[in-house]
């Protein structure tokens, strides 16, 4: 018999149940640790101690005293992740008020919309040429009364506030564990953003619960910083756990600088998207085959040497030579320390956590939304990794499989999450809240609009999205997403969308990675150039096309149904970025956007 339901629920909020105590507890006792490293002018990391960070918060705290902000208020701050952001939130808490983060990648229109929506009363901005795109916010919203910069000297600056502060210190107010902590505004991949009103108790519980199931995080610990503050995701399993712990945090300069990051930070945790463990894996397989020979055959037994090793969980001679001369190397390319990473936003595909299993770096999925602070379920050291899946249930909640959309006869269905991690409600949004909030026998859970199931052990499997599955002509339903991502596990794919709503069977349009696709089109004797490569007028462009086409298909035969099975492709140069706004911040992809700027190219593909 399936199991539909797991876990243990609990809606007590224990001690640390707010975030001032959770930080002045940690400085407390942590305070000559190293707590924010970040890069200068050279490139050299310039790290502060917990002790620094809690000086400038009294100060702040004071400052924002002196500027008027009371319990029930809301301070925004627009910037990326740097130790004032972490100081603004915590100074801003420590007033009772609520933090309202953004993004510095964000439409104007859309900073005002949250900070309108949100009734910010003071705005933090990180450098002048944001500000040049604010100044004339408060003479436009009622509620916004001043706004300071961060990188800056003078009157209205953060380092002015701080110094109004030092004049005039104020005691920190401790919140209660219901008080709104941050309010988080979802990516907007469909519709109008949500603010996410998340509770003191909310990324508290939360926040222990994911420590609960990884001991071996501790103040030794460091994290290298890659997802945003602004997203629950990176606020709760990267600032605020290892905050609690009195670990470190070094945060990388871009995604770009990233690889040369790791060395510097030399992190022994990473807290991030699959997307960025693809990407070296791809890199490395590109890397090995193109150099061939001697270097391919070692690398080939290494992998050969460590999968006997996982398997059989016995080390031989021949291991240890090939993982000291051979594996070690990839593990370098991340600092050489590193432990654990733990991956959320999409699943791995498991032949790739296979991979950084045998490489030494263990990869460990977990599931959440925005709405549940964000962890419902996690793969651990302590509780198991059981590959495919998202994990089990954290401490104090309950997954409950919901089967009135899909029918009794199956075992998936919608995930529902009961816990204290189960948001307030959005903002302003009473109706929304409704549609998502559930009650059952005394609990308290959250409608998640994700399907699953659950094995005998517990483990969450995510098998689609309500939200973006829809059905063919014949009457099959088609989750995207998991055709996507299994696409992308080919080395050249950089990006894949799937579409089908309404038609007879799917097709799809892929981002090519030309760096790898130029080798083999070489050894073809074609054009590198990419507009040969991929113009359907050209007779070998044509069967380059359907080269790749094949190869396409030919995998997705290994893992899906046939009816899911892109029949059609065509290839576009631009990627989807953060930048061109068809990924959100936990790169994810934007298929509205995506549609709106190519829905002509998938109609197209149905006249071929």
């Amino acid at each position: 018999m399936a199991i539909f339901e797991y876990g243990e629920y609990s809606n007590v909020y224990e001690p640390p149940d707010n975030l001032v105590d959770f930080f002045e507890q940690s400085a407390a006792r942590f305070a000559g640790n190293v707590f924010i490293g970040e890069k200068d002018a050279g490139g050299t990391y310039q790290w502060v101690t917990y002790r620094q960070i809690a000086e400038r918060i009294d100060r702040l705290r004071g400052g924002l005293a002196a500027a008027g902000v009371q319990a029930g208020d809301a301070v925004g701050i627009i910037a990326n992740n740097r130790k004032e952001w972490f100081i603004g939130e915590i100074a801003s808490q420590g007033r009772g008020a609520c933090y309202v983060p953004m993004y510095e990648k964000e439409l104007v229109s859309m900073w005002k919309y949250i900070i309108r929506d949100a009734e910010v009363k003071v705005l933090f901005v990180s450098k002048p040429e944001i500000l040049a795109k604010v100044k004339d916010f408060p003479a436009e919203i009622p509620t916004l009364k001043k706004i300071f910069l961060i990188e800056g000297e003078g009157e209205n600056t953060l380092a002015a506030l701080e110094a109004a502060g030092a004049k005039n210190p104020v005691v920190s107010v401790k919140p209660k564990h219901s008080d709104v902590a941050v309010l988080i505004y979802t990516s907007g991949t469909t519709g109008e953003p949500k603010g996410v009103l998340l509770s003191h108790g909310n990324l508290a519980e939360n926040v222990k619960a994911g420590l609960a199931w990884f001991p071996n995080l501790t103040e030794h610990s460091r994290c290298i910083s890659m997802l945003p503050w602004a997203h629950s995701f990176g606020i709760t399993a990267d600032l605020h756990a290892f905050m609690m712990r009195g670990a470190s945090i070094g945060i990388m300069g871009s995604v770009e600088t990233l690889i040369d990051d790791l060395p510097k930070v030399q992190p022994t945790f990473m807290i991030t998207v699959p997307r960025i463990f693809n990407r070296v894996y791809n890199g490395v397989w590109a890397k090995m085959r193109e150099e061939g020979g001697l270097k391919l055959k070692l690398f080939e037994a290494a992998l050969a040497a460590a999968k006997a090793k996982r398997e059989t969980g016995r080390a031989g001679l021949k291991y240890k030579i090939l993982d000291k001369i051979v594996l070690a190397k990839i593990r370098e390319r991340f600092g050489g320390r590193l432990e654990n990473a733990v991956t959320g936003s999409a699943p791995m595909n498991v032949e790739i956590a296979k991979f950084f299993i045998d490489v030494g770096i263990p990869t460990y999925d977990a599931y959440g939304l925005s709405e549940t602070s964000p962890a419902i379920t996690i793969n651990s050291p302590l509780m198991g990794n059981r590959l495919g899946t998202v994990g089990k249930p954290i401490n104090k909640t309950k997954v409950v499989i919901d089967r009135s959309r899909t029918g009794e006869d199956g075992d998936d269905g919608e995930i529902i999450c009961f816990g204290p991690q189960c948001m307030i409600g959005y903002h302003k949004k009473p109706e929304q809240t409704k549609e998502v909030i559930v009650e059952r026998d005394g609990m308290r859970g959250v409608r998640t609009g994700d399907r699953g199931r659950l094995d005998d052990d517990g483990f969450l499997y995510i098998t689609g999205r309500f939200k973006e599955e829809y059905k063919l002509a014949n009457g099959k339903y088609v989750h995207p997403e998991t055709v996507e991502l299994e696409m992308k596990v080919l080395p050249w794919i950089l990006n894949a969308v799937v579409a089908g709503a309404g038609h007879e069977y799917n097709v799809g349009l892929i981002v090519p990675d030309m760096k790898l696709l130029e080798h083999l089109a070489a050894e073809l004797n074609l054009s590198v150039d990419p507009k040969d490569l991929f113009d359907p007028a050209n007779p070998a462009g044509r069967k380059f096309k359907d080269l790749l086409t094949a190869e396409v298909q030919n995998h997705l035969r290994k893992t899906i149904g046939s009816y899911e099975i892109p029949r059609q492709f065509d290839f576009i140069l631009e990627d989807f970025t953060l930048d061109n706004g068809m990924l959100t911040q936990t790169m994810k992809l934007k298929r509205q956007v995506v549609m709106e700027k190519y829905g002509h190219l998938i109609e197209a593909l149905y006249k071929e």
